[in-house]
């Protein structure tokens, strides 16, 4: 019996780590999801597997991977020559293409909401305020979004990283 209750146990754990890394990739939140079943799977175990530093290293790598997200589409913008302006309305364009694109499709209206309202917010920055033209303004935005898109690329990569740091420490 003892068995068949590890068996599952580890079983839905794995599965939650699938679902996570999956979320990583929506935007949402699944590195929380793997420090919150990477701790529970501690504190099952009485701590035998999982140290405490471990738990600690985990909560570092989700903070990071957040931060990864939350900045990339602003670095994108940066990168193909956008100012500070273009960084702060990518991030804000990130955020309200986020909220107005979840009502219209839930999770894939999210991620494609928050690549176009980087694009259109840094795009708009830079065409309006900065006073680019359209053809560099639009090249500020697209950058912006594929920012935006690696950004979550790099958020499944924390979250692979804290499944590598998770192994190394069972």
């Amino acid at each position: 019996m003892e068995l068949a209750l590890a068996i599952l146990g580890w079983s839905v754990f794995a599965l939650v780590i699938v679902v996570a890394l999956l979320l990583d990739l929506l935007g949402l939140f699944g590195n929380w999801i793997i420090l919150a079943a990477v701790g529970t799977a501690a504190a099952i175990s009485g701590f035998d597997h999982f140290g405490g530093y471990t738990l600690v290293y985990l909560f570092v790598f989700a903070g990071v991977g957040e931060l990864l997200e939350a900045l990339a589409a602003g670095l994108g913008a940066a990168k193909y020559g956008g100012g500070k302006g273009a960084i702060a309305a990518a991030l804000v364009g990130t955020l309200v293409g986020a909220i107005l694109g979840t009502p219209v499709f839930p999770i894939l209206g999210t991620i494609a909401g928050a690549c176009v309202g980087a694009f259109v917010f840094a795009t708009l920055y830079e065409y309006l305020v900065s006073k680019r033209g359209l053809e560099t303004a639009t090249k500020i935005g697209f950058g912006a979004a594929l920012g935006k898109i690696c950004g979550l690329f790099a958020k499944t990569f924390v979250g692979f990283a804290m499944l590598l740091v998770a192994f190394l420490n069972f």
